[in-house]
């Protein structure tokens, strides 16, 4: 096959996993909200679906190659690393998904999806306050464009709705994307010595245990009648919208450049939008699309 072809051939293959993995986590914010409105207590969901999630992760580290304990304890993974992979996944699980569910019990999943994706604008910006690193003017404009893009995209909620619980929805969204970006820095400057997908093993099933022990002594239960419906958007959530879209990521940012990938994060939050209006009847305003493409144009200037 010709050179050119095969380049070809790639780039629509990353394409197409790139699509597929945010597509995927787009979707969770669909399924998640359904739940909740159904019933599902925020916490309690949230913990199961991360540990479904983890376990699912078992086979994928099997086929790696390596013995599966020698991929979850690598030999060269000291205390304090051991730490800071609990760490990991105290903010990227227990805190973001805790946070985002409580976000959804009040606001709509798509406003939810684009308040948790500006978490490279909140990565770019800590990143210069706590660690110093230089932002270029096309940058700072792209932070400048994210933050008037984030009161653009919840302004209309906050309009509609001026209850503290639609307030605090927006703080909860908020809080999440920053929790994401905390994560994500650490997850920078510390350069673990352990596999991708044991990684993702190990904050999944870390945070999934915190929020289970936090549901617990909040007395939530599930409830006590779940149709076929409610267990398929479950697993959907669990499995193909955690575990599968978090896989086809990693393998989409191993197939292509780190930074251009990470611009098409963006997708995810515009297909939970249409799938929001496909499934749940909810429409996005002409302020919040406005606001949306302001992110999603700030977030390709902070990464470019």
């Amino acid at each position: 096959m010709p050179l050119l072809a095969r380049a070809a051939e790639g780039r629509l293959t990353l394409s197409l996993v790139i699509l597929a993995s945010t597509f995927l986590m787009g979707s969770s914010f669909v399924s998640g909200k359904i739940l909740l409105t159904e019933g599902f207590p925020p916490f309690l969901l949230v913990g199961w679906r991360f540990l479904v999630a983890a376990i699912a992760t078992l086979p994928l580290l099997w086929l790696e190659g390596d013995s599966l304990f020698a991929s979850l304890f690598p030999r060269h993974l000291r205390l304090k690393e051991a730490c800071i992979v609990g760490l990991i996944g105290l903010a990227q699980t227990a805190a973001v998904m805790s946070l985002l569910f409580m976000a959804m019990r009040t606001i709509s999943a798509s406003t939810a999806a684009i308040l948790l994706f500006t978490n490279p604008v909140w990565v770019a910006l800590a990143g210069r306050v706590f660690f110093a690193e230089p932002i270029t003017a096309s940058r700072w404009l792209g932070l400048l464009l994210g933050v008037v893009g984030i009161v653009m995209a919840v302004g209309t909620d906050v309009s509609l709705s001026s209850d503290l619980p639609a307030v605090q929805g927006l703080c909860y969204g908020l809080g999440a994307a920053l929790c994401w970006a905390m994560a994500t820095l650490i997850n920078k400057r510390n350069h673990l010595p352990i596999g991708v997908w044991a990684l993702s093993f190990w904050q999944m099933f870390i945070g999934s245990l915190v929020v289970l022990v936090v549901a617990g002594l909040m007395g939530e239960q599930w409830p006590e009648h779940i149709t076929a419906s409610q267990w398929g958007w479950f697993f959907w959530l669990a499995i193909p919208a955690s575990t599968g879209s978090f896989g086809l990521w990693f393998v989409a940012l191993r197939q292509g450049n780190a930074g251009r990938v990470s611009g098409f994060l963006f997708f995810a939050p515009l297909f939970a939008v249409l799938l929001s209006f496909a499934l749940l009847n909810t429409h996005l305003s002409w302020l919040q699309g406005i606001g949306g493409a302001l992110i999603a144009f700030s977030i390709w200037l902070v990464n470019r």
